[in-house]
């Protein structure tokens, strides 16, 4: 059996157009808080998404005897500050503003567990520069993702309207959705070939 600890309708996806067959049930962590401590302790946003998938594998994995379980997390960093997915349409367009014209990096990780044991884990790094957009052009695509950018760490979805505020993105696509694919399907191969066939 297959689990994914995530409700995240991109990963869901994604694992699904690879074809894998499994369920999904998130994880219940207290993410900011293992969030501030890693920060706390030096750590910094590819800590903290490493972290976060390794716990989320863990602990829905302890539920479930004898399946694999996929955790992940993605965090977007800007120099030392960590953003979090917006509470609002005001707050969207705040973090939006707050990344114009400036490079972030998205960090995804992803992890197997099995049996409350720790399998394999990686983490991938993306980087993505929003070009100097205007207020209106930040509008335009707000109103055209509507409420699906309130999903989304960064207030926009790469693989939708949001695409029109970026200059560069350098990185696996995989890895900017959320879910470093390709290092998941070889972990599976070695990990637990049954959940290829």
């Amino acid at each position: 059996m297959l689990i994914l600890a995530s409700q995240s309708e991109t990963r869901k996806a994604l694992l699904t157009q690879a074809g894998l067959q499994f369920s999904a049930e998130p994880a219940t962590l207290d993410e900011r808080s293992l969030e501030d401590a890693t920060l706390a302790a030096g750590g910094d946003g590819r800590d903290v998404a490493l972290l976060l998938a390794q716990r989320k594998a863990l602990t829905v994995s302890a539920a479930h005897p004898g399946a694999i379980v996929i955790g992940a997390d993605q965090t977007l960093g800007l120099g030392t500050e960590l953003l979090h997915k917006p509470a609002d349409r005001y707050a969207a367009i705040a973090q939006l503003d707050h990344l114009r014209g400036k490079t972030h990096r998205l960090h995804a990780a992803v992890a197997l567990a099995r049996d409350n044991q720790l399998l394999w884990s990686d983490i991938q790094t993306a980087e993505l520069t929003m070009r100097e957009f205007t207020p209106e052009e930040r509008d335009h695509v707000l109103a055209l993702e509507g409420e699906a950018v309130l999903g989304s760490v960064g207030s926009y979805r790469l693989e939708g309207p949001s695409i029109r505020l970026f200059e560069t993105v350098t990185g696996d696509y995989f890895t900017i959705l959320g879910l470093p694919l390709l290092p998941l399907l070889a972990a599976l191969r070695s990990f637990a070939p049954e959940a290829l066939s």
